[in-house]
């Protein structure tokens, strides 16, 4: 990528010398923003605003919104190197026909632009650099206390995750039933609700800006540690509380207009249509395609879209949706069963939730640290991907999974070192042969990785799966992976193919492997 990068600067150098330092300049998959004075009334988020950027070759309509004290904004996202002009569309007068310009020029460093769908299951950033969702689960945490916000961004500089799931509106629920300090609507006053007690009442028309601000700052934040924010629409965690759950139709269109309006134009969003879709019984299966099909044609840059279960699965194969994410945990428990609704979608499939490492009392929330990191090598093995959340009570009522805070589970750091291992990969993981083998995985290149997971033995004898494996007389070396203690060993033994036998393919002298009577094993096999 370095010499990629040394090439579109040369190029962005002799195609703009005479104004390169005159105009503002962006980076590729940056934000650019326009801000204009407009009218400060009632009705302002219902003005109606967008702007066209466009360069030689191609023209873009991006929309714009309201962001309060009279101030309205547009943001875009060049993907293309070179000069953009925009103008300013509105009926306002104000805000009509403004015209500017600007350099959008290579990026560097970390900015790898916006994760895109790769090789039908798997992904990569836009600039072509691999990508490997390594997730975790932290819906309400940027409805809590600064102070704690800020302990979660220190948590996740050290942790494994390059991925978050997490929720627009506040959730009321179990473990997080705190009042954040932002509201997504302006309050108009207070009412005694069905049960008693007294709740807000809330203008529907009025977004509250600083409520977006704040998130937009935290998205941001997640940015700069390489994180993905994978933002969660809608969820059922609500009960009447807030009732942002139940906001009709018409509002819920309008709060997905402004809030792709506001996000699209952030380079590590991902839009996750709801948590739990059939559990919002506010909201009928038939209307997630029309707030469906309004994000993605909402959004220009086309950012990853999916939908999540609660018991019931989505039509996931419907053409607006980039990947699937389901909740089962059954589908990493045990060897062939991870691939199998990859099979159904033809998707990149991430197992969003397959319950906690924790210690609450519900079923979903107790695995053991050994379960959930055999979650992640068994999604991996098979080609997918896992989501990672923790629910320990931490610091009092403190639950990663739903606030934040301090991670104290036995799982991140193996699946740190999971990552690791899949990185270093020549490529993303398969089966070698989904049919019969779910315990071998290939990278192609002469690369194998096969996983033991909780079976136990003493020795193994070196075999790979006939289809699409290795030509006679190729040779391999093996190391040993303890993928809870965490280390490889290099065994001196280079192993020699011979010719199929029926489906498998042995060295030819037949040579086994001594192991640790133990679980939780891998074995790494590379061509020599």
């Amino acid at each position: 990528m370095k010499v990629f990068t040394l090439v579109m600067l040369l190029w962005a150098a002799v195609l703009f010398p005479s104004f390169s330092s005159e105009l503002p300049k962006v980076e590729t998959w940056d934000r650019f923003e326009v801000s204009l004075a407009g009218p400060k009334t009632e009705n302002a988020f219902d003005h109606i605003l967008s702007a066209e950027f466009y360069n030689d070759n191609e023209r873009i309509k991006v929309d714009g919104f309201y962001d309060g004290n009279g101030v309205y904004k547009i943001r875009f996202m060049p993907q293309k190197v070179g000069s953009w002009k925009y103008r300013t569309s509105s009926k306002v007068k104000s805000l009509n026909g403004k015209t500017g310009e600007f350099l959008c020029v290579v990026a560097t460093g970390e900015n790898h632009g916006p994760v895109q769908v790769a090789d039908t299951y798997h992904f990569k950033y836009a600039d072509g650099e691999r990508y490997y969702p390594f997730g975790t689960t932290l819906y309400a945490w940027t409805h809590q206390p600064a102070a704690l916000e800020d302990i979660t961004l220190k948590t996740l500089e050290k942790a494994p995750f390059n991925k978050v799931r997490m929720c627009v509106f506040p959730k009321y629920y179990s473990n997080v039933e705190n009042e954040p300090e932002f509201y997504p609507y302006v309050k108009k006053g207070e009412e005694k609700g069905k049960t008693g007690k007294t709740r807000f009442v809330w203008d529907f028309s009025q977004f509250d800006p600083a409520f977006f601000q704040h998130l937009e700052k935290r998205i941001d934040d997640l940015k700069d540690l390489g994180i993905e924010a994978d933002i969660i629409i809608f969820h059922p965690y609500d009960k009447g509380h807030w009732g942002f759950d139940s906001l009709g139709k018409e509002n819920d269109l309008r709060y997905i207009k402004y809030l792709t309006a506001r996000l699209s134009s952030f380079r590590n969003v991902w839009w996750s249509m709801a948590n739990e879709f059939d559990y919002i019984k506010t909201k009928p299966r038939d209307v997630w395609d029309i707030y469906t099909k309004t994000v993605v044609n909402s959004d220009p840059y086309k950012h990853l879209c999916s939908i999540h279960n609660g018991s019931v699965y989505y039509d996931n194969w419907k053409p607006e949706f980039t990947h699937v994410s389901i909740q089962n945990g059954s589908t990493v428990e045990d060897f062939g069963r991870a691939t199998l609704l990859r099979d159904v979608f033809f998707r990149p499939m991430i197992y969003d939730e397959v319950c906690y490492e924790g210690d609450l009392p519900q079923r979903w929330g107790h695995l053991s640290g050994e379960e959930m990191t055999e979650a992640f090598w068994q999604g991996v093995i098979a080609g997918t991907y896992v989501t990672h959340g923790e629910t320990y009570k931490n610091d009092g009522d403190t639950i990663f999974w739903a606030k934040g805070g301090r991670l104290i589970g036995s799982s991140p750091q193996r699946i740190g070192f999971l990552r690791k291992v899949l990185e270093e990969a020549p490529g993303p993981l398969e089966l070698a042969d989904p049919w019969k083998d779910h315990k071998t995985a290939t990278a192609g290149k002469g690369y194998y990785l096969v996983y033991f997971g909780k079976e136990m033995q003493s020795e193994w004898e070196f075999n790979l799966p006939k289809k699409g494996g290795p030509a006679a007389n190729k040779k391999f070396r093996v190391e040993i992976i303890d993928t809870w203690d965490m280390t490889v060993k290099r065994l001196p033994d280079i192993f020699e193919i011979a010719e199929p036998v029926e489906y498998r393919i042995f060295d030819k002298n037949r040579k086994k492997i001594k192991l640790p009577v133990k679980p939780y094993l891998a074995l790494r096999i590379i061509e020599e």
